[in-house]
């Protein structure tokens, strides 16, 4: 166990990192991420909560279907990323999942930017599981058939356990898999009926973070921050083409300016895959050089380590649109030496998500 976010959080199980990944990969793994924060935003009508977190975040919130989800972003005025969430269409409101770290911040935010027009609650008595990979729609379709039904980005609420529990079908490991907010007096007893099952087993902190480097999903901290752009970190595909230039409800967002001006290749870094070539992981602060000799470096790692499914060290970092092309070898200074990495495209390993 140890402190995170403000929270005391497992690194891992008995079953161990390595092990917890793989199972993931191939069976089911179980992540409690009650940490990150539940947020409701509601107005007089699901288009009023929409056009107001619209002026915060650059995605179609207005045009997203009832039941739908969607990954965005708050921006600031300098065209960096305050936060990276999921935001869901509920019917009457707005249902946000942001990160623990910066959901004090956020919630603040948003309360002084939209009341009293619109409301902001965080809910603060249900827990929220996250149950990823291939086993995991037999797991929960189980419990309730419902499951089964929804596809990739679905949002729905219906029983387990004889509790209301709503349900999202995404995740942050690359696997298909749920997201599951249930009323906290109720999230052990459910828990352990998952965990029950043979094909589940608990994944603490150490193979999340394996799992979505793999998949070459961002950390919020780490590869994005108030200072990386989405351009830049390869996330402008979450902007859609009315909230671009030219589009219906083009920009009126922080940093619209130079967010839209950086669409489609316009930023002058981006975010990378990169391959050590030896089997030391290059973890993040290692410094990136265009080669062996040069003095200065051109960026640095923002995330790690070995993959446990593709069998080598993978990590991502930033360098110059010069230096972002697939098969391009720059270095990276290890304990004070010079090690080749190849520039590759995210992902590491294929996405299964259910289509």
């Amino acid at each position: 166990m140890v402190p995170f976010a403000g929270y005391e959080m497992p690194v891992q199980y008995p079953l161990g990192v390595m092990k917890e990944h793989l199972h993931t990969r191939t069976k089911a793994g179980l992540f409690d991420v009650s940490h990150m924060g539940q947020v409701v935003v509601q107005g007089t009508d699901y288009e009023a909560a929409a056009r107001g977190l619209e002026a915060l975040i650059p995605v179609d919130i207005l045009g997203l279907g009832e039941n739908r989800q969607r990954y965005g972003f708050f921006t600031n005025a300098d065209g960096g990323i305050d936060d990276d969430l999921m935001l869901a269409n509920r019917g009457d409101h707005v249902f946000v999942v942001v990160n623990a770290a910066c959901k004090a911040a956020d919630i603040a935010y948003t309360k002084a930017a939209l009341e009293p027009d619109v409301t902001v609650t965080e809910i603060t008595d249900r827990a929220l599981l996250a149950l990823q990979g291939p086993a995991a729609e037999a797991v929960l379709s189980a419990l309730n058939p419902r499951a089964a039904a929804m596809a990739f980005m679905d949002v729905a609420t219906f029983k387990v356990n004889g509790v209301e529990a709503w349900v999202s079908r995404s995740g942050y490991t690359g696997e298909d898999g749920y997201e599951i907010s249930v009323p906290a007096h109720a999230a052990e007893a459910f828990a352990q009926n998952l965990l029950d099952h043979p094909d589940v087993e608990p994944i603490g902190l150490g193979a999340r973070d394996s799992l979505r480097l793999e998949a070459g999903l961002c950390l919020y901290g780490h590869d994005i921050d108030q200072t990386t752009t989405p351009a830049e970190a390869g996330l402008s595909w979450a902007i859609q083409k009315m909230r671009r230039s030219g589009g219906d409800r083009a920009g009126g967002f922080p940093g619209a300016e130079r967010i839209l001006a950086e669409i489609p290749d316009e930023a002058l870094r981006k975010r990378v895959g990169l391959l050590p070539s030896g089997r030391a992981p290059m973890r993040e602060g290692v410094p990136l050089f265009a080669d062996e000799a040069a003095t200065d470096p051109i960026g640095t790692v923002t995330s790690g380590g070995f993959g446990p499914t593709v069998g080598v060290p993978v990590a991502m970092g930033y360098v110059p649109a010069t230096h972002a092309a697939p098969g391009t070898v720059i270095h990276g200074e290890l304990r004070g030496k010079r090690q080749p990495l190849t520039v590759t495209k995210l992902p590491f390993t294929p996405a299964n998500f259910k289509r």
